[in-house]
């Protein structure tokens, strides 16, 4: 894998040709933050290491807060994910499915060096807040005039995002979707098209929850997992991957990146049955990419880049990570990731 330059000139978002195989025409953008919360890695630094399989970090937890290590049957307390930007009187009324995506969406926004009011965003989810969707319906079986007007609004799909703008004070534009299983790549096609058609960066938020009560019989959701990215159309002081993007028909895929590929960490598995499951390969060639660029930072002594950023109508570099995700109606979105060495 070459490193990118992130100070480098040539980042843009423009169209550049297709490359040998590729469907349609393709885009580069930058990723300038990260970030990922489960109970057990709460933080993007500890779930990239657990992600790599790095020392005693991976299979130490699963998605639902538990710990390995605990023994005897023993399971550790669930942690809560803490947003900062609340109020403390919001903050103790937000359920889990907001406070996951506002504590991602403040990590990646800290790593990226935005101004988090200026951010357009995307919010994504296959399903909301399964827990809440529970107890309104359980209320409306037992006694509907007991129904609480506060989880009525929590149970809406963009509950997280008007819960952001308060938070974060943005008057900027914010889209909430779903397309069930392909939830991730539909937000994140959606996120690079604004990134591309207006020339900003753009927050994407995605967060799911464990199906509760009688709906988890019909429902596969597990575990608790939220992971945010902040995109930029061009390359800035902190840019930490370059993103080559370009839409193919499902029916076109096939190869080394075919879309729906399995996690193939540790960590990553105990995530898989979560409906934001489609998030994971991604995580995982940032996880690894990262690891990369440190490596050859270490080895060239001053961090210096390896390579450039490519222009546009280059072919991206050999050694990029490949990753399809599929994003509904059948189309699949193809990624090629390449880390900027001068992300730090």
């Amino acid at each position: 894998m070459t490193s990118v330059d992130a100070a480098g000139t040539s980042g843009t978002s423009g169209t550049v040709p297709a490359a040998a195989g590729s469907a349609g025409p393709q885009r580069l953008a930058f990723i300038d933050g990260i970030a990922l919360w489960t109970p057990a890695w709460p933080r993007w630094d500890a779930a990239a290491r657990a992600l790599r399989g790095d020392g005693d970090s991976a299979g130490h937890g699963d998605s639902a807060g538990h710990s390995a290590g605990a023994g005897h049957g023993e399971a550790s307390p669930p942690a809560r994910a803490q947003p900062t930007g609340l109020a403390p009187n919001e903050r103790r009324r937000a359920p889990d499915s907001v406070r996951v995506a506002l504590q991602v969406a403040e990590q990646a926004i800290a790593m990226s060096g935005h101004d988090a009011a200026a951010l357009a965003s995307v919010f994504t989810s296959a399903h909301g807040d399964l827990p809440i969707v529970d107890a309104l319906a359980r209320t409306l079986a037992a006694d509907p005039r007991l129904l609480s007007p506060t989880r009525f609004h929590h149970s809406v799909h963009n509950a997280p995002s008007g819960y952001w703008a308060m938070a974060s004070g943005s008057h900027a534009a914010s889209t909430a979707l779903a397309a069930f299983e392909h939830s991730f790549g539909a937000g994140l096609l959606e996120a690079l098209a604004q990134v591309a058609s207006d020339d900003a960066p753009v927050l994407l938020v995605g967060c799911d929850t464990e199906a509760a009560g009688p709906l988890a019989g019909v429902n596969a959701s597990r575990g608790l997992f939220g992971m945010a990215l902040v995109l930029a159309p061009r390359a800035g002081p902190r840019s930490r991957f370059a993103l080559h993007w370009s839409l193919a028909a499902a029916a076109d895929e096939g190869g080394p990146d075919a879309a729906d590929r399995a996690p193939t960490s540790a960590a990553a598995r105990t995530l898989a049955a979560n409906a934001l499951a489609d998030a994971l390969p991604v995580a995982e060639a940032l996880a690894k990419g990262e690891a990369h660029a440190m490596g050859e930072a270490q080895a060239q002594g001053e961090g210096q880049a390896t390579g450039a950023a490519p222009a546009p109508g280059e072919a991206f570099a050999a050694g990029a990570v490949r990753i399809a995700l599929r994003c509904g109606a059948g189309a699949v979105l193809r990624l090629a990731l390449q880390p900027c060495a001068a992300a730090g």
